[in-house]
Order: structure tokens, then sequence, then C-alpha cells
């Protein structure tokens, strides 16, 4: 779909929202463009993590609105806004943020394990300020990420920050020049793809489950009778990088 491209970089997928005109805002095309590629980077065994980036120095500006005015749904079932919010995927996804990430966009990159951001970029949920919420992860994820008070200040005034900004507050790990934020969250997607792509995907489960201690004990007995644990203590002792199966 041309709303969406992805691009294979080594062992990492960059996907990348192409609607540069609406400043990558997500309407259905999008939306279903999202689902499609975070399809390829799960089904596909060579791949072993995702950038999701905008075209044209801008992440998203969210939600279509003249799009959801005609109708139109920014989300799929099962896998909520653009495909991303509500999706349960195995493999890591950095978002890499230029620009603006406003409403829906912010809550694409709250979506994701990682968020690479420009100085200048811009974070910001103003739904309040059009008479919504931010339903698409943000009122739940957010305080979750970062202080109570803070996180109200973002849901309550609809106010943004700047990329600087949001890595002071914590909800971001690397803060770039601006331009740069894509190639240093690939960089950061090559170094997560040097580790083992089962105890990765473990780690995804446990974290997000609502039973965490119980996942990790069936988690910890299935990666015990992995071949990838006997490959990363062999390598260990043989002071070598280990060769991941992913079995």
């Amino acid at each position: 779909m041309t709303e969406v491209r992805t691009e294979r970089i080594g062992s990492t997928l960059l996907i990348t929202i192409d609607r540069p005109q609406a400043r990558n805002a997500v309407n259905a095309a999008v939306a279903a463009g999202l689902a499609a590629a975070l399809d390829e980077l799960e089904n596909d065994p060579t791949l072993r993590a995702g950038v999701l980036t905008g075209a044209e120095n801008t992440f998203s500006a969210g939600m279509d609105l003249k799009a959801a005015l005609k109708g139109e749904s920014p989300e799929i079932p099962g896998r909520g806004f653009g495909g991303l919010t509500e999706a349960e995927l195995a493999k890591p996804l950095i978002a890499a943020v230029e620009g603006f990430a406003m409403g829906g966009g912010f809550e694409l990159a709250l979506g994701c394990d990682l968020i690479v951001a420009a100085e200048d970029a811009k974070f910001g949920l103003p739904e309040v300020k059009r008479g919504l919420i931010a339903a698409g992860g943000g009122v739940i994820r957010l305080p979750k990420r970062i202080p109570h008070h803070l996180a109200m200040e973002f849901l309550l005034t609809g106010e943004p920050v700047t990329g600087r900004r949001a890595g002071e507050l914590g909800l971001v790990n690397r803060v770039t020049p601006s331009g740069d934020a894509a190639a240093v969250a690939l960089q950061l997607a090559e170094k997560l793809t040097e580790n083992a792509p089962l105890a990765l995907a473990a780690v995804k489960k446990i974290v997000r489950a609502a039973d965490p201690a119980a996942v990790q004990r069936e988690e910890i007995e299935k990666l015990m009778q992995s071949a990838d644990v006997r490959e990363g203590m062999t390598a260990f002792a043989e002071r070598r990088a280990p060769k991941w199966t992913g079995e």
C-alpha cells in the first residue's frame, strides 16, 4: 500500500507512514498498511526487529479527522488504532520520531517498545481540545510511563512537549539531533537483534501479562528446552558470538 512503505535493512524492517500531504495522519488505508507491515515483520523469520517512522520529517499528526467525519475508521479490529496500539507483537518495535507525534501519533509511539526522538520533535495528546480523550492507549499507557501528575498534565491540558523534554521525563530512550532519529533507531534495532529472538519474545510476553509471575515460569520452562539457550551457553563458554536460530 502506498500509504505505508517497508524496507529491509539487515534483519530490521523499516516501516514508514507515507502521507506527508496529511502530516502522516492515520486513516483507514494507513491502518490497513500498518497492520500488513506488522504482519510482514512478525511472519518473516529473517526479520528480528522493526522501526516505525513517518515520511518527510513528521511521525504522525494522529487520527485523520476529515476521514473520520466521512465514516472511515482508523482502527483494525483486535489490533486497535492504526493496527498497532492493541497488537501483541513478539518482535521488538522502535518508534523513530521526527516532527509531530500528536494524538494518535503519540499513541502509536507509546505502542512501540522503545522510542527514539529528535530533540525538536513534538509529543502531545490534544484530544481534550476536540471533545475527545486519548483512547488509543494514551490514557492507559502514559500514567504507567511517567509520574502521575506529569501524565495528567499531558492528558488534561493537551499541550505538547519537545523531544528533549520527553527525554528528561523518561518517555524516550534516545534523544537525537533533528533528522537523526531513524538512523539511531536502526542502530538500536541492530543492537537488539544480537540477542536471542525467543528470549526477546518471552520478555515482551511477560511484561504485558496480567499475571507476569505465572507467565514467566511458563516462558522459562520453554526457553530452557530451546536450542538457543544451549547455543547461548556454548557461545559464552567458547568466547564467541552466538548464532541464533529462533528454535
